[in-house]
C-alpha cells in the first residue's frame, strides 16, 4: 500500500506542470514534426530505435529560457561523434517535481537557479549538422518518460 501512496504523491506534484516558453523565435512551444531528417513526436523511429525526446522549434542562435522555476544540473554532451561537434551542447534541469534535459542548447550556466523566463542559453547550430532540418531544442525527460503532456 505505501508504494501507491508514493506513485500517487509523485503523480499529484507532476500533474498539471506545463513548459512555459522555450525559445525566443517560438512562443508557443510549437513541435517540430515531419521533415527529411525525421519526425519530431515521441516514439518516431529512429533506425534501430526510438525517438525518446520531443522536438520543439527553435531557431538558430535564438535566446533559450527557462519554463518554469528550475535548478541548473550541468551540462551535457549529446553525442560522442566529432562531426557534430557544433550541435554537442545541453543541460540537466530539475524543477516542479520533473527532472529534463535540454539538447542543443549552449548554457549560460550550468549550476544555480533560475526563474521562469529568464535566458539559459543559446540554440546551437542545427543547421550546420543537419541542413535542411527543422532546428529544435530536443526535451527528453531523465527516466527517458514521454514530455509530450507536458506541452
Amino acid at each position: 500500500m505505501r508504494h501507491v501512496v508514493v506513485l500517487l504523491a509523485v503523480l499529484w506534484v507532476c500533474d498539471g506542470v506545463k513548459f512555459g516558453q522555450l525559445c525566443s523565435s517560438n512562443p508557443s512551444n510549437s513541435r517540430r514534426t515531419s521533415d527529411r531528417w525525421g519526425q519530431g513526436q515521441y516514439g518516431a523511429g529512429r533506425g534501430t530505435r526510438l525517438h525518446q525526446g520531443l522536438d520543439i522549434k527553435c531557431s538558430d542562435g535564438a535566446a533559450v529560457y527557462a519554463p518554469f522555476d528550475v535548478t541548473l544540473n550541468g551540462k551535457l554532451t549529446v553525442y560522442t561523434d566529432p562531426s557534430k561537434a557544433a550541435i554537442n551542447e545541453g543541460i540537466n534541469l530539475s524543477g516542479q517535481g520533473l527532472c529534463f534535459k535540454l539538447f542543443y542548447v549552449r548554457p549560460d550556466r550550468t549550476s544555480g537557479t533560475v526563474r521562469k523566463g529568464q535566458r539559459i542559453g543559446t540554440m546551437l547550430p542545427m543547421q550546420s549538422v543537419y541542413p535542411g532540418i527543422t532546428s529544435h531544442i530536443h526535451v527528453q525527460m531523465c527516466d527517458r518518460s514521454d514530455p509530450t503532456p507536458y506541452f
